[in-house]
């Protein structure tokens, strides 16, 4: 039976600032509550202001294991000031940088998550050559150029565990969605080359693999 939150959970979800639509939010709500079976940590790259990291938290506490979100919340290229993705509200009045760690931390606060979370905060390359153990679900949700979905790619992929799920978003074929989802595509057919994964679903831009063979 397909796992799917509770009417409050998806209300926070949707009331929270972020760009991941219900189809593929309930698709990563059901990979993270099958992840959770194996008693690890579900770990997301690319917190933004906590709209994902409602879902995977609400799976973790299910199934009694931490939910950890990687960002250094300055905002990935797209959301910096003149872009599409560009929300003032998100600026730091006093130094004039992007700051979304307030609004996560609200996120969480009103959803009544945030005991089941631990924020990194940090740039995922340095958080991910720290870290030791394995994971049960890894959400690429990061920088969207070649070089930040890579090194998200080789700073994490590698800490899934037998068994565990890859999730990546903003996963788009056509090369017209160049800046916004090539980048990721690119890191899907690397991930599904490399022979450790085989894919699970896709869901609108969310594509979901499963660790089932060695190397990456």
């Amino acid at each position: 039976m397909t796992a799917a939150p509770e009417p409050e959970i998806l209300a926070a979800f949707e009331t929270a600032k972020g760009f991941m639509p219900v189809d593929e939010g309930l698709a990563l709500y059901t990979a993270a509550a099958d992840a959770g079976r194996l008693g690890l940590p579900l770990l997301e790259v690319g917190t933004y202001c906590g709209r994902s990291t409602v879902l995977l938290a609400d799976a973790a506490r299910a199934a009694g294991v931490s939910a950890l979100t990687v960002d250094h919340h300055r905002g990935s290229e797209e959301q910096q000031p003149g872009w599409d993705y560009h929300d003032p509200e998100t600026v730091d009045p006093q130094i004039g940088l992007m700051d979304t760690l307030p609004a996560f931390r609200r996120t969480l606060f009103r959803a009544g998550l945030e005991e089941h979370v631990v924020a990194l905060v940090g740039r995922s390359p340095q958080i991910a050559k720290v870290w030791a153990g394995p994971l049960g679900l890894v959400f690429v949700d990061g920088g969207h150029t070649d070089e930040h979905a890579n090194a998200d790619y080789e700073g994490w992929a590698p800490h899934v565990a037998d068994g565990g799920l890859l999730v990546i978003h903003d996963v788009f074929p056509d090369p017209l969605d160049e800046f916004t989802g090539q980048a990721p595509y690119r890191v899907y057919l690397r991930a599904l080359a490399s022979g450790a994964f085989t894919e699970v679903s896709a869901t609108g831009s969310l594509r979901v693999l499963r660790r089932t063979g060695p190397g990456i």
